[in-house]
């Protein structure tokens, strides 16, 4: 009988497996944050003479920021001419004093005009100063049509000039810092923008701005509608859902409480108003995208104060400055080094329609109830003012 041999299994050497190391939480890392130009920026060497037509009251803010940056204003302009008797006492003594803006037009040695009248003041005076060669820059919001507004922006490439808007929101140290910060790639792709503020707003009332029936989601909120056109680059909203009511006790005519909703490809945004929040007022922004976010909010006394997040990490830059008076620093700086560099403006009245067609499509929609393509209102209805 032939012997068989009984064959084993080889022996194995048996190994603890280490655990797979835990990837670092870099949530609560404070890192440095990045150094972005969100303070206004002045052209190097040009210099040119302005003047400013309108002088109401938000143009003390317009001359206490020229002031402070050194430009030239040698003509004040107004139909009550104490009001530019006034600024001229306050801000620029040697300025001249109109009453016609056609003799502020008329000077060959101003090259550039701040034209701050109402809206529909405003338009003829555009156009003229347009075709008078200047180079301009409009109060917000822009224009009432966006067709005219386009008609002006044509206007302007004819005559070689630059035609810029007051959007002195994009200069408010914390947006500026966020667009920056979008506009540099930190945060990647973004794919949503959440803008709220809570504050009172009845001091419009017995003013001229009680009577704009959309006192909230236009004339103010077109500093939001254009923070969000700077955020979402060059992604275009698909539909806009706006509403709209009246705050229980509130004083102001037009109705303080506005929110919006704005459709995009790969994206969402969303804008709140509460403009009769007496006690704990408060603005924050929400900027996600694909690689970090960004977070604008009031930090104890503080004015709002940004916080970026990203894999390194989270940081919090020390921003200098404050919306009035740099923001309107920041408006005509933009303005003056573009000439200096024969560019575009940022804040070219051409990117500010984009704006201003979200705004429409909002007020559209508050009216209707129904969603709105931005861009398919070109101008808003009687009675929607």
């Amino acid at each position: 009988m032939a012997r068989t041999t009984k064959k084993t299994a080889p022996k194995t050497t048996r190994t603890t497996k280490k655990p797979a190391a835990k990837p670092k939480d870099l949530r609560n890392r404070k890192m440095a944050a990045p150094r972005l130009p969100y303070l206004p920026q002045d052209p190097k060497s040009y210099k040119p003479n302005i003047g400013l037509i309108a002088c109401g009251g938000i143009t003390a803010t317009h001359l206490r920021a020229y002031k402070k940056a050194g430009y030239k204003v040698v003509a004040l302009c107004d139909l009550i001419e104490q009001r530019a008797q006034d600024r001229r006492k306050e801000f620029y003594p040697k300025a001249d004093v109109y009453v016609d803006y056609r003799d502020v037009l008329a000077r060959d040695d101003i090259e550039v005009v701040d034209i701050a009248t109402h809206p529909k003041d405003r338009e003829p005076l555009l156009e003229a100063a347009l075709r008078a060669g200047k180079h301009v820059l409009s109060q917000k919001p822009f224009v009432l049509d966006l067709d005219f507004g386009k008609k002006l922006i044509r206007l302007a490439d004819r005559k070689g000039v630059k035609f810029a808007v007051n959007q002195n929101g994009r200069w408010a140290p914390h947006f500026s810092y966020l667009r920056n910060a979008v506009a540099a790639g930190l945060v990647g792709e973004v794919f949503a923008a959440h803008l709220s503020v809570h504050w009172n707003h009845n001091w419009v009332k017995g003013r001229p701005f009680d009577k704009i029936r959309h006192c909230i989601l236009y004339d103010f909120a077109i500093h939001w509608f254009d923070m969000l056109n700077c955020l979402m680059g060059s992604k275009k909203a698909r539909k806009v859902y706006a509403s709209w009511a009246r705050s229980p006790g509130q004083v102001a005519t037009p109705k303080m409480l506005g929110q919006v909703g704005i459709e995009y490809d790969k994206a969402q945004a969303s804008l709140t108003f509460d403009a009769d929040v007496r006690y704990g007022g408060q603005a924050r922004n929400y900027i996600a995208g694909t690689a970090g976010t960004l977070i604008s909010q009031p930090e104890g006394d503080e004015q709002e104060q940004v916080t970026i997040y990203t894999p390194k990490g989270f940081g919090k830059p020390r921003l200098r400055g404050q919306w009035f008076p740099d923001g309107f620093h920041g408006t005509m700086g933009e303005l003056l080094r573009s000439i200096e560099q024969g560019r575009e403006p940022y804040n070219s009245a051409r990117h500010n329609l984009e704006s201003l067609a979200l705004c429409f499509a909002a007020i559209a929609s508050a009216e209707t109830g129904k969603p709105v393509k931005p861009g398919t209102v070109k101008r808003l209805e009687p009675g929607w003012m």
